[in-house]
C-alpha cells in the first residue's frame, strides 16, 4: 500500500524534479491564486453568477485536477470560453445573468458537464485528440489567446468585458470607446508593457505579483476610484459550503444538450492546450485521465454552486514564466485561494481593473504561438495555412468549429502528402559514396542513360499517376534503365499493381530496362496476392542498385552526365 502511494506521488513530479523546484512551485501557485482573483470573478460574472463564486471555482476544482491530471504545470480553473457559453444557455433560456433561477441553473449545468466528461472518460474520447496537429494545436491556442484579450480589452480603456466572436468583439469594442477612459487605459497599457518588457530583461522578476501590489498602493495614494477607474467589487469572506442541486425537468433536456457541447470544449481545448506543452516539455499526457480530472473538477465546481472550469492558457503562462514543475503548484494555489477567502477578501476592493486586466492581456500575448508561426511561414506553406485556419476558425466561429476546421485541413493535408509524397530524383556526387538528391545537391550528377527515382510513399490509386508521370518525363532517347529506389514504399494495392506491371511492359518495348530496389518484403507479398509474380520471377525485383549494376555490367566509376538538369544557379 505505502509503495502505491510513493508510486503515485512519483508520478506527479517530473523526473528531473529537484528540491529546488519546490520553492518555484509554491511561488507560481501563489502568483496564480491572485492572478486568478480578477480572471475568475470576471468569467464568473459572464456565466451568469455573482463573482465570489468565481473564486470558489478556483478552490476545490484546481486541487481536484492537480491531483488527478498527468500534466505537470498546466492550470485549469475558471475561464473565458465554458463561462461564455454558460452565459449563452442562460440567455437561450431566457435566465437572467445574476438572478436567484441562474444561481440554481449554472451548478445543475456544471455538474451535467461534468458527467459528460466522465462519460467521455469511460468511452476513452479523449484519445481521438492525439491526431491533431501541432499546427492545428498552435492556431487553436492562438485562437483562444486573442479572443479571451479582445474580450478584455474592453476593461482596458475602463468599460465591460464583451462576448462572442470576433465580429461581436470588435464591435463591442468600438462601442466601448464612447465612454473611453484615459486613466484607466494608461494603467492597462503601462501593465502590459512593462510586464512584457521585464519578462525580456529579468524573467525571474515575478512582475505579474509586483504589478498588482502597486495597482493596490496606486488605488490608494492617487484615490483612483474618484478619478473614475474601476476597482474590483468587494467579496464576501469564507469558504463555500456544497450546495443540494435543483433540478428544473422542465429546461433539464436544454441544458443536457448545451452541457454535451460545453463538455466538448472543454476536453478539445484543454487536451489541446496541454498537450502542446506537454510536447514542449518532453513527456506524453495520459489523455484518459485527464478527461477524468476534467469531470472530476468540474462535478466538483457544480457541487459549491460555481460555474464550468477548463483550460486556463493566461495562468498556465504565468506558471511556466516562473518556474513551475509540479502539480504542486495547483496545491500552493489551492491553499492560497483559500487563505484569502479567510482572511483578505476585504483587501480585493483595492485592486485596479484596468491594471489586473493588463496583467491577464501580458500573460495571454506570452502564450500566443507566434514563434511557431514564424517557423511554419519559413519551412512549411500547407502548415501554416492549417495555423491560420485553426486560429480563424476560433475567432469567427468559437471554439469548437475552430477544431473542427483545423482537423478538416489536417485530413487534407494528409491526403495531399499521400497523394504526392516527397520524391526524387537521385544521382552520384564525385568523391562521395551513395546516392544524393539531384535537386538538394547542385554537384550531383545521374549516370548516364540512367533514371533513378526514389518515392517516399506508398503506391496506391490516387498517388499512381504521379509516379508514372515523374517517370515518364525523366526519360529522354538516351534512357536505357530506369531504377526505382522503393525503401520508401511499404504498401501497394491492386491499381498501383497493374499500372507498375504496365509500366513495366511498356518500357521493355521501348528497350528500357526497369528494375525495382530496396524493396520491402510485406509489397513482394502484395505483389504476389495481386497476380504480379512475373515482376518478381522475371528478375524486375532486386536487391540494390549494385545488383543491378552486377546484372547489367555496367562498372564504377559510373559514366555520368556532364550537368545536372535540376540545378539551379544562383
Amino acid at each position: 500500500m505505502n509503495t502505491d502511494i510513493k508510486t503515485i506521488i512519483k508520478s506527479k513530479f517530473p523526473e528531473n524534479y529537484k528540491a529546488g523546484h519546490v520553492f518555484k512551485d509554491l511561488i507560481s501557485g501563489f502568483i496564480v491564486a491572485l492572478v486568478s482573483i480578477p480572471i475568475s470573478m470576471g468569467y464568473a460574472q459572464i456565466a451568469g453568477l455573482p463573482m465570489i463564486y468565481g473564486l470558489y471555482g478556483s478552490l476545490f476544482p484546481i486541487l481536484i485536477f492537480g491531483i488527478f491530471t498527468t500534466s505537470y504545470d498546466f492550470v485549469f480553473g475558471v475561464d473565458a470560453a465554458p463561462a461564455a457559453l454558460t452565459g449563452g444557455t442562460l440567455a437561450s433560456l431566457g435566465i437572467m445573468s445574476g438572478s436567484k433561477e441562474a444561481m440554481l441553473t449554472v451548478p445543475v449545468l456544471t455538474v451535467l458537464i461534468g458527467l459528460w466528461l466522465l462519460l467521455f472518460y469511460f468511452l476513452k474520447a479523449g484519445r481521438a485528440v492525439k491526431y491533431i496537429s501541432v499546427p492545428v494545436m498552435g492556431g487553436f491556442i492562438t485562437g483562444i489567446c486573442l479572443e479571451i484579450i479582445l474580450m478584455q480589452f474592453s476593461k482596458l480603456m475602463g468599460g465591460s468585458a464583451g462576448t462572442g466572436e470576433l465580429p461581436d468583439l470588435l464591435l463591442h469594442i468600438f462601442n466601448q470607446l464612447k465612454s473611453f477612459h484615459t486613466l484607466s487605459f494608461i494603467l492597462g497599457i503601462s501593465t502590459v508593457i512593462i510586464i512584457l518588457l521585464f519578462r525580456k530583461l529579468l524573467p525571474k522578476l515575478p512582475m505579474s505579483v509586483i504589478m498588482l501590489i502597486i495597482g493596490g498602493i496606486l488605488s490608494q495614494w492617487l484615490e483612483l476610484e474618484k478619478k473614475g477607474v474601476k476597482l474590483l467589487p468587494e467579496a464576501r469572506s469564507g469558504l463555500p459550503v456544497p450546495k443540494l442541486l435543483h433540478i428544473n425537468f422542465h429546461i433539464l433536456p436544454d441544458l443536457a444538450f448545451s452541457a454535451l457541447t460545453i463538455s466538448l470544449v472543454i476536453m478539445s481545448e484543454t487536451i489541446l492546450a496541454s498537450r502542446s506543452n506537454a510536447i514542449k516539455d518532453g513527456y506524453d499526457l495520459d489523455t484518459n485521465r485527464e478527461v477524468l480530472g476534467y469531470s472530476l473538477a468540474n462535478i466538483t465546481s457544480g457541487v459549491f454552486g460555481s460555474c464550468p472550469v477548463n483550460a486556463s492558457v493566461s495562468r498556465t503562462s504565468i506558471v511556466r514564466q516562473f518556474g513551475g514543475h509540479s502539480q504542486l503548484m495547483s496545491v500552493a494555489a489551492s491553499i492560497t485561494m483559500a487563505i484569502i477567502l479567510i482572511f483578505f477578501t476585504g483587501y480585493i476592493p483595492y485592486l485596479p481593473v484596468p491594471i489586473l486586466t493588463g496583467i491577464i492581456v501580458a500573460a495571454l500575448l506570452s502564450a500566443c504561438e507566434f514563434s511557431l508561426l514564424r517557423r511554419l511561414i519559413k519551412n512549411s506553406r500547407s502548415d501554416m495555412i492549417i495555423f491560420i485556419s485553426a486560429m480563424l476558425g476560433v475567432l469567427f466561429f468559437g471554439t469548437v468549429y475552430g477544431v473542427v476546421v483545423g482537423v478538416i485541413l489536417s485530413f487534407f493535408a494528409v491526403i495531399r502528402q499521400a497523394v504526392s509524397p516527397q520524391r526524387t530524383y537521385v544521382g552520384i556526387r564525385e568523391g562521395h559514396e551513395g546516392f544524393y538528391s539531384l535537386r538538394a545537391h547542385g554537384d550531383a550528377r545521374p549516370i548516364q542513360g540512367t533514371v533513378i527515382y526514389r518515392f517516399g510513399g506508398n503506391l496506391f490509386f490516387a498517388n499512381i499517376d504521379t509516379f508514372v508521370n515523374d517517370i515518364e518525363d525523366a526519360i529522354d532517347e538516351n534512357t536505357r534503365v530506369v531504377i526505382i529506389y522503393a525503401s520508401g514504399i511499404n504498401n501497394i494495392d491492386l491499381t498501383a499493381t497493374d499500372r507498375v506491371m504496365a509500366l513495366n511492359k511498356s518500357l521493355r518495348k521501348r528497350g528500357i530496362l526497369f528494375f525495382v530496389t530496396h524493396n520491402d518484403g510485406v509489397v513482394n507479398k502484395e505483389l504476389i496476392s495481386y497476380g504480379a509474380e512475373e515482376l518478381i520471377s522475371s528478375g524486375v525485383i532486386r536487391k540494390d542498385e549494385e545488383e543491378v549494376f552486377d546484372f547489367i555490367k555496367l562498372k564504377p566509376p559510373y559514366p555520368l552526365a556532364e550537368t545536372n538538369p535540376y540545378h539551379i544557379d544562383e
